[in-house]
């Protein structure tokens, strides 16, 4: 049956108009969904990048340290950071960190100066090449130059023979704003006359950034320790002290000096004089050179490198935090007797298994013998004299060597550097590590090690085999049935 033209147009006509009214009402949409989108993206652009943004990098590259944020917050004085790049040759990492310092201080500003405009802006601050991304951090009449290679650090690797890589950003930039805004720096006297080894270099760059003026001090020249003194050092002595020198160190202590002593066991003389600092605090030394049975205790399988417990303390704390491990070679027991007034804590200690081998470096067995002496000991201590001073004793001359610090992933060093910065009150300036580009060695005690190498020679290999033999035996089993 044929339908009239006019009533089909009749007819089509609700139908057109239902589609224009449901366009519209799309188009609509559209439109208001696009403008709420652009006003959320105008809005979220307007907030701080630390509430925009989050650090997935494993190194944390991104993030600063509670280090930082402390230090930033007691700003009282304008610091100006200028950035020394070139047009679009920015590098994304110090980018990205320059804004968390602008965020995290209304005193920070951050000044880009391109060289191809300034070319002698960078010479009033350094007579050195300037590279590319290398920074100025100035504050009123002090200012610093940071060089690139003082951001990307490059070592030689021990294993490898090859180098790595890390980014020390956040340790060069929070040490040069704590030195520009700083009026007097603190004074670390090391002690010399007495065999002491100099400081190791990676410890004395760690000095160094965290703005601590060394100078040397020999007690056979001066009456007492020079008022200046924030903190006087004794490291890896090889002869003792004399008396005199001796009550000279205990009365600094006594009158509130700070003391920092890294003495282990010699080879040829006894520190006996030495060791009467730590006698007066109920704090006896042992004869001989510790070692661990315990193999959880000692590292590269050999008892002598112990892997000590880290206590909780303010000075093992950033450790503890990290699950990092300290290693102690060739370490001298101390026994805490309590008979003192001083607070005496002990920092890091020894397993129960641990004995002291009496015979020192003339041992010919790591096993314990008639003589030997039964731990736990402390390895390392923290004590309060009455007076307010205090004195941090580690009992091992060589466990900031800078093979044993590389060992210990920098543990060794950051330790030491918490207990200085403990000492002369620079609490915000314990040590901020430099973030690894490569990796960090794995430190794990003895009988993890030997269990690895078990699993991994011995244990899957076997089970691979059992399963292979399995998977064989059952397909031909199958072939028989199928026949």
């Amino acid at each position: 049956m044929k339908v009239p033209k006019l009533f089909q147009q009749e007819h089509s006509r609700p139908s057109n108009r239902i589609a224009m009214q449901g366009g519209s009402y799309s188009l609509i949409l559209t439109a208001v969904v696009l403008a709420i989108v652009i006003v959320c993206n105008v809005l979220v652009s307007a907030l701080p990048t630390s509430l925009t943004s989050f650090d997935i990098s494993a190194a944390q590259l991104y993030s600063v340290t509670s280090n930082t944020k402390a230090v930033l917050s007691n700003l009282t004085q304008d610091v100006t950071i200028y950035w020394i790049v070139q047009a679009d040759e920015e590098d994304a990492v110090i980018e990205n960190l320059l804004g968390e310092y602008e965020n995290l201080s209304d005193h920070i500003i951050v000044e880009k100066k391109n060289p191809d405009a300034y070319p002698t802006f960078a010479q009033q601050y350094t007579e050195e090449e300037v590279k590319n991304n290398s920074l100025v951090v100035e504050c009123g009449e002090r200012n610093r130059y940071i060089s690139y290679d003082d951001i990307y650090l490059s070592e030689p690797d021990l294993y490898s023979y090859a180098y790595s890589t890390s980014f020390d950003g956040e340790g060069a930039i929070t040490s040069a704003i704590d030195y520009v805004v700083r009026e007097e720096l603190p004074i670390l006297y090391t002690l010399e006359g007495h065999g002491e080894s100099e400081l190791p270099a990676t410890f004395a760059d760690q000095i160094d950034k965290a703005n601590i003026q060394v100078e040397s001090l020999s007690l056979l020249t001066v009456d007492a320790i020079p008022e200046d003194a924030s903190c006087v050092a004794i490291y890896a002595p090889t002869s003792d002290l004399s008396t005199q020198e001796v009550e000279l160190l205990s009365a600094y202590a006594e009158a509130g000096g700070k003391l920092l002593v890294m003495a282990g066991p010699t080879e040829e003389n006894q520190l006996t004089n030495l060791y009467q600092l730590l006698s007066q605090y109920g704090v006896e030394p042992v004869e001989g050179i510790v070692v661990e049975s315990d193999r959880e205790s000692y590292a590269f399988g050999y008892p002598y490198v112990l892997l000590p417990t880290l206590e909780s303390h303010e000075i093992t704390q950033s450790l503890l935090d990290e699950h990092y491990y300290a290693i102690l070679p060739l370490a001298q027991g101390l026994q805490v007797t309590g008979n003192t007034d001083a607070i005496v804590t002990e920092l890091l200690t020894t397993s129960d298994t641990s004995f002291s081998k009496v015979a020192g470096f003339d041992l010919n067995t790591y096993e314990k013998e008639e003589g030997d002496i039964d731990g736990p000991f402390a390895l390392a201590v923290s004590i309060e004299t009455t007076g307010g001073g205090q004195i941090v004793w580690f009992s091992s001359s060589d466990f900031l060597d800078d093979r044993y610090n590389a060992f210990s992933s920098g543990a060794n060093g950051d330790l030491a550097m918490n207990a200085l910065s403990n000492l002369v009150g620079e609490t915000e300036a314990m040590a901020i590590r430099s973030k690894s580009l490569n990796y960090n060695y794995l430190t794990i005690s003895e009988s993890v090690s030997s269990l690895l190498r078990t699993l991994m020679i011995g244990v899957f290999p076997l089970v691979y085999l059992g399963v292979g033999i399995v998977v064989v035996v059952r397909r031909k089993q199958v072939q028989h049935e199928t026949v």
